[in-house]
């Protein structure tokens, strides 16, 4: 999965500032009493199963603290991987290693258990027969959206608006101002050419958005039915019929019900804001 990688400049950012926070003000006080000269090798191993994602910034932070380690991954953001089962290796200084451990572990574990939430999804869309696409949303954590909608990726789904400059997403806050109509006309006036993207939480609203002309409709916190009802409603407006969003509250025990309404994609703050850390742990090898 070469598209699960984060851009290398957000990864330095990330890390730089995760190993400022660790080191600051005179470094790793107790990997200082190690003799400088002692090599070893530690192993990177699951505890238990998942996907994988992070491991550019597991990498990234073990060589901005020494270049000169030596890293080797068996796996790659993306893969699923077993507990017990080595997914890669560092080898050379150890003090260096140990200092580098826990914030490397910190994104490996964190990212991976974004992606491992994520295959979850998409698995039990796949299960229930249906072809919904899993989307993330803007709830991420300040700082780290980049590598987490890279996660998202690694895990099979898909991102949604990367930031508030994407494309027009108008919310019930903006359409008690406006209205669904004045709202979309002002976003072509003032924006034309992008995407506009209107928050619906029942039928009449859905045929107000369609009538103005809105490319996607959010479907808010709608039953199963509901967003049936809706499929049906939009149909008659193919081939140029707007894109269907389920969003609100969705989880494992109900994304198989909506995996067959019809609807093109559902999106989950829970993938982001949400997934448990995948429990990985840095081994040191006896010789």
């Amino acid at each position: 999965m070469h598209d699960a990688h984060p851009p290398i400049t957000a990864v330095r950012q990330a890390v730089a500032l995760a190993l400022t926070e660790d080191l600051t003000p005179i470094g790793d006080l107790t990997s200082a009493l190690l003799p400088p000269e002692l090599e070893g090798t530690a192993r990177f191993v699951p505890r238990s199963d998942g996907v994988l994602a992070g491991r550019l910034c597991a990498e990234e932070a073990i060589h901005q603290i020494d270049s000169s380690l030596d890293l080797r991954w068996q796996a790659d953001d993306g893969d699923r991987i077993n507990a017990g089962d080595e997914i890669g290796w560092v080898s050379g200084r150890l003090a260096p290693i140990l200092t580098a451990e826990r914030t490397a572990l910190n994104f490996l574990g964190h990212l991976s258990g974004i992606a491992t939430l994520t295959a979850r999804f998409v698995d039990a869309v796949a299960d229930a027969g249906g072809d919904l696409r899993v989307w993330d949303t803007r709830k991420t954590t300040p700082g780290l959206r980049t590598l987490e909608k890279a996660a998202v990726r690694a895990g099979g789904g898909a991102n949604h608006r990367g930031n508030l400059s994407d494309w027009v997403l108008l919310k019930d806050n903006h359409l008690e101002l406006f209205g669904i109509r004045a709202a979309v006309e002002r976003a072509r006036e003032r924006w034309p050419g992008r995407t506009v993207h209107v928050e619906c939480g029942d039928l009449d609203q859905v045929r107000e958005a369609v009538a103005a002309g809105a490319d996607a409709l959010l479907l808010d916190n709608m039953s199963p039915d509901e967003v049936k009802a809706v499929v049906v409603e939009v149909r008659g407006h193919d081939p140029r019929r707007p894109l269907l969003e389920v969003s609100g509250r969705v989880s494992l025990d109900t994304i198989g019900a909506y995996a067959t309404t019809g609807a093109d994609l559902v999106s989950i703050g829970a993938l982001t804001h949400s997934a448990p850390a995948l429990d990985i742990g840095l081994d040191v090898v006896s010789d």
